[in-house]
């Protein structure tokens, strides 16, 4: 969900590299980034220096095209030094795309969550050449219009394995409260949730760093969403509960290297128009849904912006989201209306 640029918050680079182009924003931490084939059209991927190799966090995309710019940064910026470990923040295929290729082809350590190597390594086995009936089913509870429903239902889906690389067997466990040693830094694991079930940060004990992954971006709120998979989980509980948790942490002090967007500082301000984003939203669609409606009927209050088709489903999940989050605190009711969309009323 967009919020716009947020005031109070310092970027020290006005810019973001070039692909694969290093920018070295702390003593032997460089940022890289890579591109996606999407809206969101890059991922930010970090190596840190560990004397005898490189420990990077997350990878992008399993493509030729994001292979060959790993390949130029290992012969260039990365040189003389293998890749001994990878850090994976978080499941989605942007940033642990190439985690397994990196594990398989040049011997590097998996380091995750158990949740994200589980959900990573289950999906990328689950390819599905036509939807599953509890996906289409999904759809419908959604309200996803029948145009879109027809075109859908014939398409191949989205498949982890068509961008995400095989991963071997074996990983090493982060978790809550765990303290890792990473380019010379002792870093602190906290977890964030809402995005994706046990996301990692990292904060330094050493200096202002913080790895943020997607739970924490300078100028975009990440996708919260509810899927097929668990249709009555409450991501935005989740989502909130982390903030706010991880807003006890935060310094002005605090360089956060994200996922994506641009590095910054000003963090105990980013944390609260974080919350306050999604309770604003919530607000917002607890007022329009005065009378019943479906989950892609509800874009307007939440994001205040026309949704094309590219963007339907994301918006359509979060719609979701945001909906099952008041039906579970009690604050809507839900009913099935007769075309199989879930429809929600706020409480009189």
């Amino acid at each position: 969900m967009a919020d716009g640029a947020p005031t109070g918050l310092r970027y020290p680079w006005d810019t973001p590299p070039d692909h694969g182009v290093p920018v070295e924003v702390a003593d032997g931490v460089l940022w890289f980034r890579l591109p996606l084939p999407m809206k969101l059209d890059h991922v930010n991927v970090y190596a840190l220096d560990d004397g005898d190799g490189w420990t990077v966090v997350d990878t992008g995309f399993a493509s030729k095209k994001t292979k060959a710019i790993w390949e130029k940064m290992m012969d260039g910026p990365l040189a003389g030094k293998p890749i001994t470990r990878v850090l994976v923040t978080h499941h989605h295929p942007d940033h642990i795309g190439l985690a397994g290729w990196l594990q398989s082809d040049f011997g590097a350590e998996m380091i995750t969550t158990r949740t994200a190597w589980l959900m990573a390594r289950m999906l990328t086995l689950d390819v599905q050449d036509v939807p599953n009936a509890e996906s289409l089913e999904f759809y419908k509870r959604c309200g996803m219009s029948p145009e879109l429903f027809d075109k859908r239902a014939k398409e191949r889906p989205f498949n982890f394995g068509d961008i995400v690389a095989p991963m071997p067997l074996g990983y090493t466990r982060i978790k809550q409260d765990d303290v890792i040693t990473i380019g010379g830094r002792t870093w602190d694991v906290h977890m964030g949730n809402g995005h994706a079930p046990e996301h990692a940060t990292l904060w330094s004990r050493d200096d202002n760093l913080v790895i943020a992954g997607d739970q924490i971006l300078s100028s975009i709120s990440p996708n919260v969403g509810i899927y097929a998979t668990e249709p009555m989980a409450d991501p935005i509980g989740d989502w909130l509960e982390a903030c706010e948790r991880l807003a006890t942490l935060a310094r002005e002090d605090h360089l956060v290297l994200g996922g994506h967007k641009l590095p910054f500082t000003g963090l105990p301000t980013r944390m609260r128009q974080l919350i306050e984003n999604h309770h604003g939203a919530l607000k917002r669609l607890e007022a329009y849904i005065d009378t019943p409606k479906s989950a892609t009927e509800c874009f307007a209050p939440l994001f205040k912006r026309s949704i094309g088709e590219g963007e339907y489903g994301l918006a359509m999940v979060e719609a979701a989201a945001h909906l099952s989050h008041l039906y579970q605190m009690g604050q809507a009711t839900r009913s099935l209306r007769d075309d199989g969309a879930w429809v929600y009323q706020a409480k009189q």
